[in-house]
């Protein structure tokens, strides 16, 4: 318990404590990841993004005071973990079961003549890329940078430099949190 008052404290102090609080919080409970894995047989990927979410998400309450203390630390960032692993499942769920309901473009584009066929991914491509390209500019400037960025071969930690993340893992974070954004504005 003493190490959690040490901790909410340092979250609620200025700005160089907050911050190596973020990073203590952050890499105390990182095992929760393997966890998340096994538990909820979510893949690294997604288990690595509920739990950065559940860890900016206690910040958040802790600093707005939101965090009652009513348990311990661990518990009540297990329990938004927790919670977010199962909003993932949920998410995946759906959206596996909307896909069977419909027929796949490579199908249906077998129905029709070669010429045609070309002509109609020619148009898809077209439209595809106009419609990213209309959506990265509605997702924000940074989120954009960020994404253009990884995508034209920085890596994390070359990104993390040049626009000045703390760590590699914070723009990995931000990049699957643009990267939902930006699937949200497409598919939507």
């Amino acid at each position: 318990m003493e190490q959690d008052i040490q901790i909410l404290d340092g979250l609620k102090g200025d700005y160089p404590k907050r911050a190596r609080y973020e990073k203590i919080l952050y890499k105390q409970y990182y095992y929760f990841i393997d966890e998340g894995s096994r538990k909820y047989n979510l893949n690294n990927e997604d288990s690595f993004s509920a739990y950065s979410d559940s860890i900016l998400s206690a910040i958040h309450n802790i600093v707005n005071e939101r965090f009652d203390g009513r348990s311990s630390l661990k518990t009540y960032l297990y329990q938004i973990f927790s919670n977010k692993c199962i909003d993932l499942i949920r998410k995946n769920t759906t959206n596996k079961q909307q896909v069977h309901k419909t027929m796949p473009v490579a199908d249906a584009l077998n129905q029709f003549p070669d010429s045609t066929k070309g002509i109609i991914e020619g148009l898809i491509t077209n439209e595809l890329r106009a419609s990213i390209r209309k959506q990265l500019d509605a997702i924000g400037e940074k989120c954009r940078e960020l994404l253009l960025m990884f995508e034209d071969g920085l890596t994390d930690k070359e990104i993390a430099e040049i626009l000045s993340y703390n760590t590699p893992a914070v723009v990995k974070t931000t990049r699957l949190r643009c990267l939902d954004k930006l699937r949200g504005k497409i598919f939507g």
